[in-house]
């Protein structure tokens, strides 16, 4: 399998309840997704308003010929910066993630050992108005390897089906 049609899989799982974005992408990734979720908790009746929650995630999918160690530190960088000015912290705002998603046809020994250690997160007025976590995984298209970080274990199943 090429890494152009891993892409086109791995965005068809996403567009259910995600926004994929492949054109106007920011430079170094080839494809974005967007999730938003906005919950409103009551007691009883609906004027006797508890809460709004807000949750978010910014998927930023890139395409790699060979994933260097510099290369990773590049799109990681670039990921949970971009990824960072999207979120608007606000009272009612609980999560704004990260996500960061390598396709390559090969990956380095460093980088591959480099992406277990990737690890970002922020809170905002001390997680009153929430927090951002960096989730990030590796898949070598030639031979099926993946890798991720700590929090993008659950990533791992989006590319089992590849």
């Amino acid at each position: 399998m090429e890494s152009k049609d891993a892409l086109q899989t791995l965005l068809h799982s996403f567009e259910r309840y995600y926004t994929v974005k492949t054109d106007g992408v920011v430079a170094p990734f080839s494809a974005e997704a967007e999730f938003h979720s906005h919950t409103e908790q009551f007691f009883l009746v609906r004027a006797a308003h508890i809460a709004d929650i807000d949750s978010n995630e910014f998927v930023f999918f890139a395409e790699e010929g060979q994933l260097t160690s510099a290369r990773l530190t590049e799109l990681d960088a670039a990921a949970w910066q971009e990824g960072l000015s999207r979120v608007r912290p606000c009272a009612g705002h609980r999560n704004s993630d990260v996500t960061l998603i390598v396709l390559a046809d090969k990956i380095d020994d460093d980088a591959f050992r480099q992406i277990k250690r990737l690890k970002h997160s922020k809170s905002y007025k001390f997680t009153l108005h929430g927090w951002s976590n960096f989730r990030a995984l590796a898949y070598e298209v030639s031979s099926g390897r993946v890798t991720y970080n700590r929090f993008g274990k659950d990533l791992k199943k989006l590319v089992g089906s590849l």
